[in-house]
């Protein structure tokens, strides 16, 4: 791999002797881990004729619910992934929930604030109890599409997603407990995965990225409370996206570090490169006038509209009684989530609205117009990619 020659004096200088280690776990294959939706993964009836187990391999050690898998499968290919049933994610950001889980309780308000594609948010949504509220934000309008369907699949209702710019959130004085900011950066520790990180990779780069950062959380400060605490994380190692923003935190917005930054090198971990920290806010007096229920319903007004009626049919919290369930093979199910219209619908259904499922999970809703059904699948969501006959193994 042909690396920038002062990106080698900065990480030498970081590593020591590891970095020859270092130097060639980028030459490796990138692991492959998912994390399983705790609410929908235990519904998977395993003895399904075509059922195809993921090739689960060892548990992620910081992270519940997590494994690494022995080889990556099409994901495309099985039906389950689409029904939310589990997500791929990188294992280094999975270790979010080390950091959040001693401070989890009743009813917390937390902002994921640069969410998409989803991966932490999903994480944070399946860790918060069901009295909390999770917004979802992302502030490019071309990644909330993503970041929409991951967090309907992953079927969750306390959840909005959201598409403003950081300072938007700055009039919710002192409303979220916590705020999750993974942050846009110089994207070092993806060197593995994405070669084109490397040809961008600069000084010039890396202090874009450090004001940047420095802006978005001065931004969004404001709306978080006194004692709250802020997760900050990036896919990068330098100094000044890591340590010096979050002295420039403390000593300009006014917070203590908690958890100083762990950094994930990919000859240490099975996982890419990463560092994340917690610092929490200074506690000072509250001298405002905040109404949650009014913040509440401006956060509902803002929220990107759910797709209808699909949202419902992926929620963890369906009733599947109240509708006809007709459950189908591995083969009718990529037909239906390709948008095909479906043919050869048990007779004894009634005409009208029926949930598909696969394997006991639910994946969406058909009308049953008796000769056929058709397929209420969000068409943005319908996979493209070529589907052999009889895709059962």
């Amino acid at each position: 791999m042909n690396l920038p020659d002062l990106f080698i004096t900065r990480t030498k200088a970081l590593l020591g002797n590891e970095w020859d280690a270092f130097y060639a776990a980028l030459d490796s294959e990138s692991p492959t881990s998912v994390r399983l939706n705790p609410r929908k993964y235990p519904r998977i009836k395993t003895n399904t004729p075509d059922y195809v187990a993921l090739p689960i391999d060892q548990p992620v050690p910081w992270a519940s619910n997590a494994y690494y898998l022995q080889n990556r499968p099409t994901f495309t290919l099985d039906p389950l992934f689409h029904a939310g049933c589990y997500y791929v994610q990188e294992a280094s950001s999975m270790s979010l929930e080390q950091l959040i889980r001693p401070y989890l309780q009743p009813e917390l308000k937390v902002l994921d604030l640069c969410a998409a594609p989803g991966g932490k948010s999903t994480h944070l949504i399946s860790l918060l109890s069901d009295d909390s509220l999770l917004v979802a934000n992302e502030t490019i309008r071309q990644r909330v599409r993503s970041l929409t369907e991951n967090v309907t699949k992953w079927g969750y209702p306390n959840v909005l997603v959201t598409n403003k710019d950081p300072q938007y959130f700055s009039q919710y004085s002192q409303f979220f407990d916590i705020i999750v900011a993974d942050l846009p950066c110089s994207g070092e520790g993806m060197f593995r995965k994405d070669a084109n990180s490397i040809n961008e990779w600069s000084i010039h780069n890396i202090k874009l990225c450090a004001d940047r950062q420095k802006r978005i959380m001065a931004d969004c400060w404001e709306s978080l409370k006194p004692s709250g605490l802020l997760i900050y994380s990036t896919c990068t190692y330098n100094i000044e996206e890591n340590e010096d923003n979050l002295e420039w935190i403390c000593h300009n917005l006014g917070a203590r570090i908690i958890s100083p930054p762990q950094r994930f090198f990919p000859h240490q971990i099975q996982g890419e490169g990463f560092c994340i920290s917690m610092l929490q806010k200074n506690d000072m007096p509250e001298n405002y006038d905040a109404d949650p229920k009014r913040i509440l319903q401006n956060l509902n007004a803002i929220r990107i509209p759910p797709i209808q009626p699909h949202t419902s049919a992926m929620s963890v919290t369906i009733d599947d009684t109240s509708l006809p369930v007709w459950e189908v093979d591995r083969e009718t199910a990529l037909r239906y989530l390709q948008r095909e219209a479906l043919y050869n619908m048990p007779e004894a259904f009634s005409k009208g609205m029926t949930l598909i499922s696969y394997a006991g999970v639910i994946l969406g809703f058909v009308k049953n117009i008796t000769h056929r059904a058709n397929n209420l699948y969000p068409n943005e969501w319908r996979i493209r990619q070529f589907v052999p006959p009889h895709q059962a193994t």
